[in-house]
């Protein structure tokens, strides 16, 4: 009467055994399917119109991963970074982010396989500083090979031929300050003419003056280049001095004219431009 029974109860055990084994595999498996080249790819979620999914999944294009990847490592202003990826959102576009340490443990297919590479704001020095020399010639040969590339503000500063481990896609041209900080301003509201006639009012802050490389898409009132298009080899390159991407924050104590959605919209222009190599008017 009792050995059936014992039997049933050690099968049941059993079942209930594997079932957990079998869980505890695919955890294991999702753990592991989440690396990227040594980095944690669990850091680094695809992110776009629905940020609350975006937690929790990765937003896939065709080629499996984001088309575009934001830099927020060392020398990054988060602040500058949530201002991009506000407008990344609002314009719904997927994103996945890189610090320094993931891109130094990637490799150049690895890089390559996004559409496009954004930079933004901050400090150019520690940006190129928390960078490997590979990694900078990784990012280099990506772009060389068709990865776009949109610089802003420290972004702008670090894709020309900066001595602190820049990336040089200027071809040895050396971004200088705009004049504004020869001045001893640091932040000002500047206002920038575009090549079709219109003048809006943008945050500037330490920002760099493109003169010597690539058309002029919009220049400073002095004449000097504000934001700039050109090519590297086949990847499509567009930098800006000044950040449209500046939320309604950034302008306490300031006064614009051009009001702050126009401004951000103006920085969405730039990343679909940047992203679908879309020729701007330039001078």
């Amino acid at each position: 009467m009792w050995a059936p029974n014992r039997v049933v109860n050690r099968d049941l055990r059993w079942t209930r055994c594997s079932l957990l084994i079998l869980a505890l595999l695919g955890l294991i498996c999702i753990v592991l399917s989440a690396c990227w080249g040594g980095g944690n790819k669990g850091s680094v979620p695809a992110k776009g119109a629905n940020p609350s999914a975006a937690a929790t999944a990765t937003a896939e294009t065709m080629s499996g991963i984001a088309p575009i990847l934001l830099f927020n490592g060392t020398g990054t202003s988060p602040n500058d970074v949530a201002a991009v990826e506000t407008i990344l959102n609002n314009n719904q576009l997927d994103y996945s982010t890189a610090n320094s340490l993931q891109l130094n443990q990637s490799g150049e297919s690895q890089i390559q396989g996004y559409r496009l590479l954004i930079v933004p704001g901050g400090n150019f020095v520690d940006m190129g500083n928390s960078l490997t020399s590979n990694a900078t010639a990784n990012i280099r040969n990506a772009v060389q090979n068709g990865l776009n590339y949109l610089g802003i503000c420290a972004g702008a500063f670090f894709a020309g031929n900066s001595p602190y481990n820049g990336l040089n896609l200027t071809s040895g041209v050396r971004f200088s300050f705009y004049a504004e900080e020869s001045r001893g301003i640091r932040k000002a509201v500047v206002s920038i003419a575009d090549a079709g006639g219109r003048t809006l009012d943008q945050y500037w802050e330490d920002g760099p003056e493109l003169t010597g490389w690539g058309a002029v898409v919009a220049k400073y009132p002095d004449g000097a280049p504000a934001v700039v298009e050109g090519t590297f080899g086949n990847g499509w390159v567009i930098l800006s001095g000044v950040h449209p991407e500046a939320p309604a924050g950034w302008r306490q104590g300031m006064t614009f004219n051009t009001p702050v959605t126009v401004s951000n919209a103006y920085a969405g222009r730039l990343i679909h431009a940047a992203l679908n190599r879309t020729p701007l008017s330039h001078y």
